[in-house]
Formats: C-alpha cells, structure tokens, sequence
C-alpha cells in the first residue's frame, strides 16, 4: 500500500487523536521514503498520551512521522 492510500484509509482515525490538527503525506528527509506525516500542535512524551492518542509509528507498513507546527488558526486581514 502506497503513502496516499494509507493516508486515506487512516485520516479519520488519525485527526480525533489529541493535538493532532492535520495528515498529509511527504517523504522522509534521510532515507526519501514516502511517509505519512501527522501535524501536531506540539509534541507529547508517548508515557503522558493515552495508549489510544499514541501515533503509530507504522500504518499498513507505511512509515509515519509527527511534526509539531503549533497552534493553528485561521489568518485573515486585519
């Protein structure tokens, strides 16, 4: 299964876990694997997540990756 594929399958999944406010997909930087990025708020500690907020670090042997990129609102003119 391909990186979109697997974004699909798990996107739903993916976005009702704590802090995360997006998926997308990219490619590793070292290795230039595609993988299935997950964006955060900020990043966790995996002992103070709920076992069922952990991001996995697989999904359907597809390689995914957490970047925190703070909060995210809207951005208009002001």
């Amino acid at each position: 299964m391909d990186a979109h594929q697997a974004r699909g399958l798990h996107e739903g999944r993916l976005m009702r876990l704590a802090n995360v406010t997006g998926v997308g997909t990219g490619r590793d930087e070292h290795s230039g694997a595609d993988v299935i990025v997950v964006f955060v708020t900020h990043r966790v500690p995996r002992d103070r997540l709920r076992d069922e907020d952990v991001v996995p670090d697989v999904l359907d042997g597809v390689p995914v990756r957490v970047l925190a990129i703070g909060d995210v609102g809207a951005q208009g003119d002001a």
